[in-house]
């Protein structure tokens, strides 16, 4: 169980996001020190992330930094990887010491029964292609030939991949992702809650009775995240100060 207040977010893409971008993040993760329970990463913190035995990418650096010192000050961190960072390893678990998972986590946030899943390859039409080349993408094969490049010339190759993909993944404005929610939520009864990322659309919405479907959105629009509480769960715009700016709230 994740124990709350817990925070939600999302598709940062650090890498592409701007330097300002990434400063409005570090000071959101500094404030939530000491006050915030669990955070969950839901995929795509970076625009590329790849482990090399004696090497990482450089961008980002500052925020891997402060999420071990809000690990450190006792914030529990969930990190699901997307499509963009899925090539975790030992950094990220070990240095960072974030707990990394691929594939959905499915568990209690508090009193609320929830699954969350990052959304990539789940489109029945749109992403079959996608889901073909996925399992080639992520082997121990792959992954092997890929440690072989130079990082400068592995980066590059990384790079133009994953803007062709942040591009395709917005494309139907959220509507598949949210369809997948809802008939997530009617075939399983007992979740309260389906949160999904991917499609960079922010969204807090009663699906059922009961039952909720939200979206963090990406901070390469708007620095929004979720809120989960006991009693609620709540999508905000992170402002720059401690002063809240809620853009939709639904009561348990």
């Amino acid at each position: 169980m994740l124990k709350t207040p817990c925070h939600i977010v999302s598709d940062l893409h650090l890498g592409v996001a701007t330097p300002a971008t990434e400063r409005l993040f570090e000071s959101y993760l500094s404030s939530i020190a000491g006050r915030v329970k669990t955070l969950v990463i839901n995929g795509d913190l970076f625009d590329f992330w790849f482990e090399w035995k004696t090497v990482i990418p450089r961008r980002g650096f500052r925020t891997l930094a402060a999420l071990a010192t809000l690990k450190e000050s006792g914030t529990e961190i969930l990190y699901i990887a997307g499509n963009h960072d899925c090539w975790g390893g030992d950094v990220l678990r070990e240095d960072v010491g974030v707990e990394y998972k691929i594939g959905p986590w499915e568990g209690s946030i508090g009193p609320w029964r929830v699954r969350v899943e990052h959304g990539d390859g789940l489109r029945e039409t749109e992403d079959r292609r996608y889901r073909m080349v996925r399992p080639i993408m992520r082997s121990p094969t792959a992954i092997r030939l890929f440690r072989a490049l130079h990082p400068d010339w592995a980066t590059r190759l990384a790079s133009g991949s994953s803007s062709a993909s942040r591009t395709y993944a917005a494309r139907d404005g959220g509507a598949g992702l949210r369809a997948i929610a809802y008939a997530t939520l009617a075939a399983e009864p007992e979740l309260n809650l389906v949160v999904l990322g991917h499609s960079h659309v922010a969204a807090l919405e009663r699906a059922g009775e009961g039952q909720v479907f939200a979206n963090a959105g990406s901070w390469l629009d708007a620095p929004t995240y979720l809120e989960i509480t006991d009693e609620s769960i709540e999508l905000l715009r992170w402002t720059g100060s401690a002063e809240r700016d809620s853009l939709n709230v639904i009561d348990r």
